[in-house]
């Protein structure tokens, strides 16, 4: 193994000074580097170039003035993009020049290299780069996962804070803004999302749910025509505080939600009558194409067994009801009554809008299959040799 690795080095120093140009073109900027000696350990997998920089002259960062006098050198050690399945480090050279404005207050200073890493930084721009579309794409935990395959190492925490530090892109003020609240923590801290709903992408989230706080923001960012939010009384007052002249409507999901609660409470509140209904239509008879009416076979009676199962059910959820509401009377709160009840708050919740308690609570075909008074033919054919569904549908059909 030692003589293939010495053999290895000695083929690309050599590929180094005959072909400079392909090495070249691998390094983060060549017009400012020059590579001048490369190492590669198989052992740990790892390729180390040794790079110089080749200004010669460079702008002070501060009074922009170019210095000629160089003061002295130091070496940096940058991670780069690897090489296939070889990490890759670059041991750059750079150098500390001398000031010549005497007005300006740093008289040494190092020189800048912008197109390959930021100053104090341990990573390549480059690299940093795909780090940050690492990020982007997955996240903390779901990119280091990515990374490891494409062998390198970095961590969730590294990941999120190169997000951070990212400049916040400047959009401009949606005409059409959507307002919710999330949960930081739930059922203790909120905050509010503000999207731009006619290009489904998020504008700003605001530290809390108050009105004041939307109201600021507002007025802040003059323009929105349209303001689709939820019942909330604050967004309510802060859409009028921020933006007088917007509209206000409900937006989409608490309409449904809305509708579908009222639906519940009257389908469960009528049921008598909406099952009268539905017997009356299921008793009529249904004229077939060949010019044969066929009549609805009602289905038979619930078992008794099931009949009495399903009267302690409903007397269980209605003694569970009417001590909802008599903890509410007294002035419990919705989460102390869910702890005492042993339900959910949204159990609790539905039990309070519900003025009274509807008597059914079970299906209305519970027990009831309409293929109970055929089971035993059913069984003879299959046991026969009958194994097509279709075949003992249309036997039964007469």
């Amino acid at each position: 193994m030692p003589h293939r690795q010495r053999r290895f080095e000695e083929e690309l120093a050599f590929v180094a000074t005959q072909t400079p140009d392909v090495l070249a073109c691998l390094l983060p900027d060549a017009t400012t580097l020059r590579l001048a000696a490369c190492h590669v350990d198989t052992t740990s997998a790892q390729i180390t170039l040794l790079v110089r920089s080749t200004q010669t002259s460079v702008p002070c960062p501060l009074c922009d003035t170019l210095a000629r006098r160089i003061h002295s050198h130091y070496e940096r050690t940058l991670a780069d993009l690897p090489w296939a399945a070889y990490r890759v480090r670059l041991q750059l050279r750079v150098r500390k020049w001398f000031c010549r404005n005497r007005s300006c207050r740093r008289r040494i200073f190092t020189e800048r290299l912008p197109t390959v890493a930021a100053p104090w930084v341990r990573r390549t721009l480059r690299l940093a780069q795909r780090l940050v579309a690492l990020g982007m794409a997955l996240g903390g935990k779901a990119g280091v996962r990515l990374s490891r395959a494409w062998d390198v190492v970095v961590s969730r925490n590294t990941l999120l804070r190169l997000l951070r530090r990212l400049p916040v892109p400047s959009r401009a003020t949606p005409t059409v803004l959507g307002v919710d609240d999330f949960a930081l923590r739930k059922r203790q801290t909120y905050g509010t999302i503000l999207v731009d709903l006619e290009q489904s992408q998020p504008v700003a989230l605001l530290p809390d749910r108050t009105a004041e706080t939307l109201a600021q923001w507002l007025r802040e960012h003059p323009g929105v025509q349209v303001i689709a939010r939820d019942r909330s009384s604050a967004y309510a007052g802060g859409a009028r505080q921020g933006a007088s002249m917007a509209t206000q409507v409900a937006d989409r999901f608490h309409l449904l939600q809305n509708l579908r609660d009222t639906l519940d409470e009257v389908f469960t509140t009528h049921h008598q009558a909406l099952g009268a209904v539905n017997a009356a239509m299921r008793q009529q008879p249904v004229p077939l194409p060949d010019g044969t009416t066929a009549v609805p076979v009602p289905p038979p009676a619930m078992p008794p067994l099931a009949q009495q199962q399903a009267a302690q059910r409903a007397a269980h959820r209605q003694a569970i009801y009417d001590e909802v509401w008599t903890l509410h009377r007294a002035g419990w709160t919705v989460s102390a009554i869910a702890a005492q009840v042993g339900r959910g708050r949204r159990t609790i919740e539905r039990y309070l809008r519900m003025p009274t308690w509807p008597v059914r609570q079970h299906r209305s075909h519970y027990g009831r299959s309409l293929v109970n008074p055929y089971k035993d033919y059913l069984l003879a054919r299959w046991n026969a040799g009958c194994r097509t569904a279709i075949q003992l549908f249309r036997e039964l059909q007469p």
